[in-house]
């Protein structure tokens, strides 16, 4: 293969590759289990006049299975916090006893269980997407390599080795999907 070639299969892997850390991230925040941390890695507060994310200005931590504590670094956030809780759509209801902010996680009804694994198809679909924009653009630029005066066969090779990254990060999708529907499932 020509350097040309091997830089866009390691650009196209590359990227295919965020598009799994980002799908990794995304399926995390989706709570399945215990009470974990990152459950509130999506909310951000508004405090001295700008947006920070939640754990930046207090310390979150898991008393227990079922138990999120929150615990601002400046009490005068407490408020802040409750309400960026409430407003972020988890489903928690917080509790501010005026030091701590705690929140009761609920134990998963069927209902929410079948709620939870639909957010996890459609983070997957969404990370396939991605993928295969990624074998879209590589594929043109392989294209736009022939034109440069690459060989035809030279670009039938690339197009080859990037169908085959391709199957290879969906299929990583299908798995980690599949382990998320589990782990959601067996609660």
């Amino acid at each position: 293969m020509t350097e040309e070639s091997q830089m866009l299969l390691e650009m196209t892997e590359d990227n295919m590759q965020g598009s799994i850390v980002h799908l990794e991230k995304e399926l995390h925040k989706i709570r399945a289990s215990k009470a974990n941390p990152a459950m509130l890695d999506g909310v951000s507060i508004e405090v001295y006049g700008s947006v920070m994310p939640l754990n930046q200005v207090s310390n979150i931590s898991t008393p227990d299975p079922r138990t999120l504590a929150i615990q601002p670094w400046d009490k005068n956030n407490l408020s802040a916090i409750e309400k960026a809780i409430i407003n972020s759509n988890l489903g928690f209801n917080p509790m501010n006893d005026g030091q701590i902010i705690r929140i009761n996680v609920p134990i998963l009804t069927e209902e929410r269980r079948h709620s939870l694994i639909k957010m996890a198809k459609n983070e997957a679909e969404l990370a396939k997407i991605s993928i295969r924009t990624h074998r879209r653009n590589s594929n043109e630029e392989g294209k736009a390599l022939e034109k440069e005066g690459v060989s035809e066969d030279e670009v039938k090779i690339l197009q080859e080795k990037i169908q085959d990254l391709t199957k290879h990060y969906i299929d990583k999708i299908e798995k980690l999907l599949e382990e998320k529907e589990k782990d959601i499932s067996t609660l």
